[in-house]
């Protein structure tokens, strides 16, 4: 009988651990699923790259992103990377350019909005002489110096926004992969404790 009672306490206690588990698994996967759910790429005519919006994007990502002391972070660290210094190195002509498949970080945040309409004079330098009719703030802060770009725009931060979102979704696709993995490891335990229970019980 002793034996029983302590395999049964722990069965008991694995089930709960795992009932645990399970649910906070769920509930990070959902959440992952919920803001990763809008904001996508707008395409560009006549272009490979997108442009991005940080409004299309959950409210929760943006107020990440829109947070003072988080941005500038990660502005720091793409400063730092010299995020942007190899398109000129990766697309030598204007042509191989506009037809590049940019990262949403590259896109975002090393070249102004495209209805900004500047026009480009290769991949890290723009006419900013050019007369933008557009009223997206982005167009004002963006600047051909190689530490300041457009690290500032919201453009970069929707850029960082799909970026994050498709790490995300990867890694909630991975969690429901864990999660049916789990849940048959866990009926597994239920199998053996209800197994365990009736043999106790067909001796008594």
């Amino acid at each position: 009988m002793e034996g029983y009672v302590v395999f049964n306490k722990f069965l008991f206690q694995y089930l709960l651990v795992m009932f645990l588990v399970l649910a906070a698994l769920a509930a990070f996967t959902v959440f992952a699923f919920v803001i990763t759910n809008s904001g996508t790429g707008h395409a560009v005519s006549g272009r490979g790259f997108k442009d991005y919006k940080l409004g299309d994007y959950s409210h929760w990502l943006q107020k990440r992103l829109n947070d003072t002391e988080n941005w500038k972070h990660l502005k720091s660290c793409l400063v730092k990377t010299k995020y942007c210094d190899n398109l000129i190195k990766d697309y030598p002509t204007l042509k191989e350019f506009n037809h590049a498949q940019l990262s949403p970080v590259q896109s975002g945040c090393c070249r102004p909005p495209s209805e900004c309409g500047y026009p480009a004079k290769n991949a890290s330098f723009y006419d900013l002489s050019f007369r933008s009719l557009s009223s997206d703030k982005d167009c004002k802060l963006y600047k051909n110096n190689p530490a300041v770009k457009c690290y500032s725009c919201d453009s970069c931060k929707a850029g960082v926004a799909q970026y994050l979102k498709q790490k995300w979704r990867i890694i909630a696709i991975f969690n429901i992969a864990v999660f049916v993995l789990l849940i048959l490891v866990y009926l597994v335990g239920c199998c053996a404790r209800r197994n365990a229970s009736e043999a106790y019980y067909s001796k008594t």
